[in-house]
């Protein structure tokens, strides 16, 4: 009976609103492996998209050039609208200053996408160091690809030339992100089961090895405030390190399967893992505690089913800028957007293939990768944010949960500001 009525609900959700999509011409020698979409990326400013498209070819296209693609056409621009190879491969300079669409071959396939910018407040870590060979200024926007002969190499968004490129990996980069304070501090995340620390502001150079997973590393991500960075792999870790000391906090465990996908919510005070075994888990990444489960299999599987092969192995979480939705993407051709105040989804759509995914810089849109170099976009669900859970992330940003519930407050305001009514 429980297994019948979750299965009903869900059937009978919301359908996801679709509102476009980016598609590669076929070849045929591209229905082969290599033209897998394996990351999505929007610019921290919102003025670019950027996707994998297989076969060594990031695509940049500025974003505002797509959303007006997607509703140029149909009542009041609902048709979803396919945007042409011809303009997307075009690369010239629009008039009046406007961003530029082009291309990068990067040499090699493809894993890892992460876009940087700088503020010039935050300098080098390296203080003994006078003189840098970059000087990255505060309107300088940076793209970083991790690719699968272990190198990554750094462009300027804007003109596609390469500036940087990295090496130390002697495996597949995964994965990359950038400390979201504008210190220009990348983290990368191998299969050689190691993450490496670099400093942009500091001509690239390496500062530190986080060594601790005893497998591949599939993703990691940076807390709001840059203090925290979450690595995800292999044997069902999760991993917390001290981005000031470079040090382990914590492992969190829960999972029984692979985890491949992690961040963290605007605020910091939650943190989302997606895992092959048919779950996404919300962490209070402060407590060590799981304060939610997306399941994404009913009923759920016992740990050692969970642990093997399904067709519900989710690829991708992404957690929504309002603070509130979550979007995942799961093996059984579908994308589902979630509540953190409901353990049933609240839109759903289909997606042939999905790998990964990730919301634009305001929240509205979510972008999906496929293992055909696709992407499609869907709108976020409508939803007006109370004034209570503003609030909440206000406080959050600022106030660890241990701090939180040593205020003298009432019991179930504290609950609610520790996130534990969910």
């Amino acid at each position: 009976l429980f297994w019948s009525s979750r299965f009903i609900n869900e059937t009978k959700e919301c359908k996801a609103k679709f509102i476009g999509e980016l598609l590669v011409p076929v070849a045929p020698f591209d229905q082969k492996s290599g033209r897998e979409n394996w990351t999505v990326a929007f610019a921290p400013d919102g003025s670019y998209f950027a996707w994998s498209q297989g076969h060594r070819i990031v695509k940049l296209v500025p974003w505002s050039k797509c959303l007006k693609k997607f509703g140029e056409e149909g009542p009041n621009g609902a048709v979803p609208q396919q945007l042409s190879r011809q303009n997307i491969d075009r690369g010239t300079v629009v008039p009046d200053g406007e961003p530029r669409e082009h291309s990068i071959d990067c040499g090699d396939i493809v894993w890892g996408l992460a876009f940087g910018s700088s503020v010039p407040e935050k300098p080098s870590r390296c203080v003994n160091i006078e003189w840098h060979r970059f000087k990255f200024g505060q309107d300088q926007l940076l793209l970083a690809t991790g690719l699968n002969n272990g190198r990554i190499k750094i462009w300027d968004v804007y003109n596609g030339k390469l500036l940087l490129n990295l090496m130390d990996h002697t495996d597949i980069v995964r994965d990359l992100t950038f400390a979201p304070d504008g210190s220009l501090v990348l983290v990368s995340a191998s299969r050689d089961k190691t993450l490496r620390v670099w400093d942009l502001k500091d001509d690239g150079n390496m500062v530190k090895v986080l060594r601790g997973h005893q497998n591949w590393v599939y993703c990691s991500a940076f807390s709001p405030d840059s203090s925290v960075l979450c690595s995800v792999g292999a044997g069902k870790s999760v991993f917390l390190w001290d981005m000031d000391k470079y040090s382990l906090i914590r492992k969190l465990e829960g999972h029984h399967n692979d985890v491949v996908s992690c961040e963290f919510s605007p605020d910091g005070a939650l943190l989302a893992t997606a895992s092959y075994d048919t779950r996404v888990i919300v962490w209070d990444p402060y407590m060590g505690t799981m304060l939610l489960e997306l399941a994404h299999l009913f009923p759920p599987p016992s740990p050692i089913f969970a642990g093997g092969a399904n067709d519900r192995w989710v690829r991708s979480v992404a957690f929504c800028h309002d603070g509130r939705h979550i979007a995942s993407i799961t093996d059984d051709r579908m994308v589902r957007f979630w509540s953190i105040e409901e353990k049933s989804p609240q839109a759903i759509a289909p997606i042939t293939n999905g790998l990964c995914c990730a919301f634009s810089t305001d929240g509205s849109v979510l972008a999906a990768g496929s293992r055909d170099g696709s992407v499609h976009f869907w709108a976020s669900p409508n939803s007006i944010a109370s004034l209570q859970h503003l609030c909440r992330m206000a406080l959050r940003r600022v106030m660890p949960t241990q701090q939180v519930q040593a205020l003298p407050i009432p019991s179930l305001i504290r609950s609610y500001l520790s996130y534990q009514i969910l």
